[in-house]
């Protein structure tokens, strides 16, 4: 039996766009997130 090297795949840029508009759209998912939380923090502080 062969054993298979196990080299690092190289990256086409298929593969770049597709990871950078992954990490973009969970930055954009975390940012609007992180708006929410900030109106939520400001009524707790308003009220206490």
């Amino acid at each position: 039996m062969e054993k298979k090297c196990n080299k690092p795949r190289k990256l086409k840029f298929q593969d770049y766009k597709k990871n950078t508009l992954q990490s973009l759209n969970e930055v954009e998912y975390f940012l609007n997130n992180f708006g929410k939380a900030l109106k939520c923090l400001n009524l707790y502080k308003f009220f206490k």
